[in-house]
């Protein structure tokens, strides 16, 4: 007998002996009366072990036929071997017309001996951040390296993005690893697809923030470091970074991995899905199928931005540059030739801006305007950065440092030689101490003095 039909025996003892009224027993045992003088009759013909319930020990006449049970089982074990029970239960409903409920399926798994996928654990208590109101308010980025293809293909780091009001995925992307050129590529496709967003909350990358203790002049009298390349950009497009500290911050794009690692990676078994592109070429159908199942709607009308039409020049990496007296101006080993200017004017010694874009073409800007475009060097080209970005002109060597004590007697000398050769000084770099500070500073000036950083 089950703990709740042992206390029946003496209640009914009790009322035939007329101890109890048959209400007092039915009020105990939460039965009616009905029933407790039916449960009466059957003690005095058979004892105590009449009081059970009948259909113990009875199949039930809702369990799986030993036909269909043997197709899940085969289906379980080969077609979709590895899937968890929700999702192998979706697929039999969808794919195979077979009405099975996630309970059942899970039955015929323990009968097969096999462990779950994912198991289940008690849940422990957390608070949980409110989500946002608004899609677009908040998005959380991050990259998942992890066997996507198995043993099929190479190994590649999915990168993703989620809106945190709806739980959509708004972008996914492969790439071999974490780097600049991959998450540039996944805010266009964020920014083409949906907008611009108003927060963007992420990991401590040396992508996205800086992770270094070094400050030069022109940062310590800013008050703040320079952004890396892709801060840079976030900033011009008016998009906040937040830096989580931990994982368990932005929970919400972890827990999307662990729905992707088996979700996704079943769904390119099954397809035997086995190079890079490919598997990007399914992500879109992936992407809208997940959010059809998944995504909720916002609580407020969305507040994506619309992206400027210069998107594809603010989505690259910056560099500045002096022209050279042939007019051209050098990064790396690409080379580009300035056209001359209105009346044959020539603009060697002059100040542009470079930028690199993420389809590789180069780009010399001066005020704002295009003085020179050079096509990508090849078809696959990767934005890689070249250098730290900076406000100021390129420096030779480290900045070096000067004590407090070192800044006043330099500052006191009446006059301080200018270092490297005559033709390396330019005609504004005169001797004293004016031309060390202008030297270490992002204004313009330029001059072959080490910048200095104070200390202390």
């Amino acid at each position: 007998m089950s703990r709740k039909e042992l206390p029946r025996a003496g209640l009914i003892k009790a009322a035939l002996a007329g101890r109890i009224t048959n209400r007092q027993a039915a009020d105990a045992v939460q039965l009616t009366v009905r029933q407790i003088q039916r449960l009466k009759r059957r003690f005095e013909a058979g004892g105590a072990p009449t009081l059970r319930h009948r259909s113990r020990g009875r199949p039930s006449p809702r369990r799986l036929s030993g036909k269909l049970a043997s197709q899940i089982a085969v289906l379980m074990t080969t077609t979709y071997a590895g899937f968890n029970d929700v999702h192998l239960t979706e697929k039999l409903r969808e794919v195979h017309g077979l009405a099975v409920c996630r309970e059942s399926v899970r039955r015929i798994r323990l009968r097969l001996g096999r462990p779950a996928t994912r198991p289940r654990r008690a849940p422990r208590h957390r608070r949980r951040r409110a989500r946002e109101a608004a899609s677009g308010a908040l998005i959380q980025v991050d990259g998942s390296p992890f066997a996507w293809l198995e043993d099929r293909g190479p190994a590649l780091t999915l990168l993703g993005a989620i809106d945190d009001a709806t739980g959509a995925i708004v972008a996914l992307g492969f790439r071999p690893h974490e780097d600049l050129h991959g998450y540039a590529t996944l805010f266009r496709q964020v920014f083409v697809t949906h907008g611009l967003p108003v927060t963007v909350y992420g990991d401590r990358l040396n992508v996205f923030v800086r992770n270094d203790h070094h400050w030069t002049l022109a940062e310590e009298l800013h008050g703040a470091q320079q952004p890396t390349h892709l801060g840079g950009m976030l900033q011009d497009l008016g998009i906040a970074y937040i830096a989580a500290h931990s994982p368990q911050a932005k929970g919400r794009i972890e827990r999307l991995w662990a729905t992707l690692q088996d979700r996704l990676a079943s769904e390119l078994r099954l397809r035997r899905i086995a190079s890079a592109d490919a598997a990007a070429q399914f992500l879109p159908a992936f992407i809208a199928d997940y959010n059809q199942r998944f995504a909720r709607p916002a609580a407020a009308p969305a507040v994506w931005r619309r992206p400027p039409r210069d998107l594809d020049q603010i989505l690259s990496c910056r560099y500045a540059r002096v022209i050279a007296r042939d007019n051209t101006v050098r990064l790396g080993v690409r080379w580009l030739q300035i056209p001359p200017g209105p009346r044959g004017r020539s603009y060697a010694g002059g100040r542009v801006e470079l930028r690199e874009l993420l389809d590789g073409r180069l780009l010399a800007l001066a005020d704002g305007a295009v003085l020179a475009t050079q096509a990508s060097p090849s078809a696959a080209f990767t934005l890689v950065p070249r250098r730290a970005p900076s406000t100021g002109w390129p420096r030779e060597g480290p900045p070096r440092r000067m004590a407090p004590a070192q800044l006043a007697q330099e500052r006191r000398s009446p006059q301080a030689p200018c270092r490297g050769t005559p033709e390396q000084r330019p005609r504004h770099a005169c001797a004293g101490p004016l031309a060390i500070i202008r030297g270490a500073s992002p204004s313009g000036f330029t001059s072959s003095t080490k910048p200095f950083v104070l200390e202390g």
